[in-house]
């Protein structure tokens, strides 16, 4: 992914938690941009940033515009320029059919992925409209809005009022040269997905492989795309080699669904 022109700019990741959000934030820094890490846990930031060159650690709430403005701030007095936001928070599904779904999990879902990017986004709309070029976002979503499998309904929600916000806010920051646009990956098969994996193989009788096989079994690729190739679809969208590109969805999922 060389010579994508991130060099020197300042990347907020919003969600930087192990697994994928370890991964973003490894890949900018290769790419030699500045990686400010957001999330609730401080202890968790400050080792992951004390592991990526030029990283640093803000914990910050995004449910909390209060959290949020003083996120803004100090990214703001420490580097006086924000280039792209990356919103990757997400909250776990109940995987319960929404009937037997608390409706309480179901707001929490749609606070955190939804209303948390919005927030994130807004936090962060005067530097974005400052940024050389303009200013990038992009929101990590999910397969589920291509679905409706029954153990999915409260996450889809979020997730789906994700992507709908995000496509307005291309549509109303686009003329401040703001770009919005949303990743939507399938399974991300690393650490995290190979230890749930595990676990759903020992409930059914059968090995890792044949689960995987049988979670890749309706994708082109026979596979499941990795945390990296995952990554590297929303280093592309946040970077000036996309710099046409807003209001869209790019499928990572190894042809699962096409759209």
């Amino acid at each position: 992914m060389a010579g994508l022109g991130l060099d020197g700019r300042v990347v907020v990741i919003a969600g930087a938690g192990p697994a994928l959000g370890a991964v973003l934030a490894r890949q900018f820094a290769d790419e030699a941009a500045r990686v400010v890490l957001v999330a609730r846990n401080a202890e968790r930031l400050k080792a992951m940033a004390a592991e990526i060159d030029g990283a640093v650690a803000i914990p910050a709430d995004i449910t909390d515009e209060a959290s949020l403005a003083s996120l803004a701030t100090q990214v703001q007095e420490r580097f006086g320029r924000v280039d792209a936001v990356v919103n990757n928070a997400f909250t776990y599904p109940s995987m319960q059919r929404l009937v037997k779904t608390d409706p309480a999990h179901i707001l929490q879902s749609v606070d955190l992925m939804a209303l948390g990017a919005l927030r994130t986004v807004l936090a962060f709309r005067e530097a974005l409209a400052a940024a050389e070029g303009g200013g990038a976002v992009v929101n990590v979503n999910s397969m589920v809005i291509r679905h409706s499998d029954l153990r999915y309904g409260g996450y889809k929600a979020g997730k789906t009022a994700q992507l709908a916000l995000a496509q307005s806010l291309a549509t109303e920051l686009g003329p401040e040269g703001i770009r919005i646009n949303s990743v939507v990956p399938g399974w991300i098969w690393g650490d995290t997905l190979k230890a749930y994996f595990e676990y759903r193989a020992s409930t059914k009788g059968v090995t890792v492989e044949e689960d995987y096989a049988d979670a890749a079994k309706n994708s082109d690729l026979r596979r499941l795309p990795t945390e990296d190739e995952v990554a590297s679809a929303v280093l592309f969208l946040a970077s000036p080699r996309a710099s046409g590109i807003t209001g869209q969805t790019l499928d990572v999922n190894c042809g699962e669904f096409h759209v």
